[in-house]
């Protein structure tokens, strides 16, 4: 994995977010159980216990596994060890499976308060990778998912919508982007949204940033989340453990293989599900949102299948398909921002009850990021601490149905591709195209025997060439 280069935690003195952060309080523990609550993970349709039965309309949860290596877990997430053999890790039954169990973003609202949250905390993570180009076929017109205009694009109103709702609980309103996937980053780095690694001032500078940013980069692959858990992980301890919330938006699930056997996983696939097993160590939840077309089969597989990890600390988000069902603008919003977020009380409480909050794990991978891609710096100071640098955004309304304004009508898509990327397979980005289809789009051999439809207009196979 790349960001191998090491660095010691952030103090006070520095420009990093936890110079001026104030203490993170921790309610006192809280028993779970009884008060109309559901008894350590208990199913209260199905009467059995989350994550024990397998889903129905999803595969086998993934046999070919290989645990990490080991961290130290607290004693309240360690299972009793079996008699007469090893004991096998999963998850204590208290947080196997947190129910989705709130109706309004306002319960959600409230649940956090109770839960003692004073701040999210909030890490934002873009995808840049190759298949944006197509994958807004269906639900972005056929344009790319990045593609920049007056009209927000879907990972745009993803940020717009999160910041609207979240907003109230960033006590510092600064907020630590990255983006990864691009040819600068690959499946191995991310890098920062400005070049000395500072937060953004907040969303509306976040979406302002993005935007500067976007022209600029190279869409490239393959798809790992396991980077950007990574940096997200070195951003927990070096706060010193406070309770943070990554908000990954993607277009697509992590990339596999056509090599990938049946029942295994592939190299992305697995650093990922490391990650997210390592990452239930810290006070840290992860949110990934889906944007785009698809397909998100092996996303819900992560969400519901992972083993072995302190509590329930992943969840996703379809959110093309919740903006996509008949009925009002605010009420699809607003079923967006819970979705994404119905899961993150219960997650605060599991990390405070675990002895998790507020101390370092002395594990992080001390992951370093990278500077954004060349031609992207702007001309305003960098170090600055009053981050005073004009916004294109005006801050947003309480509204879950108000989006930034934009200013300007010009349109802008990422950079265009090289010309090693037009002679590269768009799916594996490793082989170079020798197959092509009667759309007269092309892919390899390896990746295009295996399609039903072209995965850059969606339109079905009926001829394939081979090229020599």
């Amino acid at each position: 994995m790349g960001g191998s280069q090491s660095r010691s935690p952030r103090d006070g003195s520095g420009h990093g977010r936890y110079g001026h952060s104030r203490s993170f309080q921790q309610p006192a523990a809280q028993q779970w159980g009884g008060g109309g609550g559901y008894p350590y993970g208990q199913d209260p349709q199905g009467g059995g216990y989350y994550g024990a039965p397998q889903q129905a309309g999803y595969a086998a949860p993934y046999p070919a596994y290989q645990q990490p290596p080991p961290m130290p877990s607290p004693a309240a997430a360690q299972p009793p060890a079996r008699a007469g053999g090893a004991s096998k890790p999963r998850l204590d039954r208290r947080y196997s499976r947190i129910a989705d169990d709130y109706h309004s973003v306002d319960q959600v609202t409230d649940a956090l308060a109770q839960a003692g949250l004073e701040s999210s905390n909030l890490i934002v993570g873009i995808d840049f990778t190759k298949s944006n180009e197509w994958t807004g076929k269906f639900s972005f017109h056929g344009r790319s998912l990045h593609h920049i205009s007056n009209v927000p694009n879907p990972y745009e109103q993803a940020i717009s919508i999160i910041g609207q709702t979240m907003s109230k609980f960033d006590e510092d309103n600064l907020i630590p982007c990255f983006g990864f996937g691009d040819a600068s980053t690959h499946d191995q780095d991310v890098f920062c949204f400005y070049p000395d690694e500072r937060p953004c001032n907040g969303f509306s500078e976040a979406l302002s940033r993005y935007r500067e940013l976007v022209p600029h980069l190279r869409l490239a692959g393959p798809t790992s989340f396991a980077p950007i858990i990574e940096m997200a992980m070195t951003i927990v301890e070096q706060s010193g453990g406070q309770y943070h919330v990554l908000l990954i938006i993607a277009d697509g699930q992590v990339t596999r293989s056509v090599d990938t056997a049946s029942g295994q996983l592939s190299s992305q696939e697995q650093k990922t599900v490391d990650a997210i097993v390592r990452a239930s160590e810290l006070p840290l939840s992860i949110v990934l949102v889906g944007v785009g077309d698809g397909p998100w089969d092996m996303m819900k597989e992560f969400d519901d299948n992972i083993p072995s990890r302190a509590f329930d600390n992943f969840q996703f988000v379809n959110f093309s398909e919740i903006m996509s069902k008949n009925m009002p603008q605010s009420r699809k919003e607003a079923a967006f921002a819970l979705s994404a977020l119905m899961e993150i009380p219960q997650q605060y409480k599991a990390t405070v009850e675990l002895g998790i909050l507020g101390r370092r794990s002395l594990k992080s991978p001390e992951r370093v990021p990278l500077p954004p891609p060349g031609g992207s710096h702007d001309a305003y100071s960098y170090g600055s601490k009053s981050f005073s640098k004009p916004s294109t955004y005006p801050q947003s309304s309480t509204s879950s149905s108000s989006y930034p304004h934009y200013e300007t009508a010009q349109s802008a898509s990422p950079a265009a591709p090289s010309t090693y990327d037009n002679q590269v397979c768009p799916i594996c980005l490793v082989n170079p195209k020798d197959m092509a289809f009667g759309c007269g789009h092309q892919t390899c051999c390896d990746c295009g025997q295996s399609l039903d439809s072209c995965p850059i207009c969606r339109s079905p196979i009926s001829t394939r060439i081979k090229l020599y």
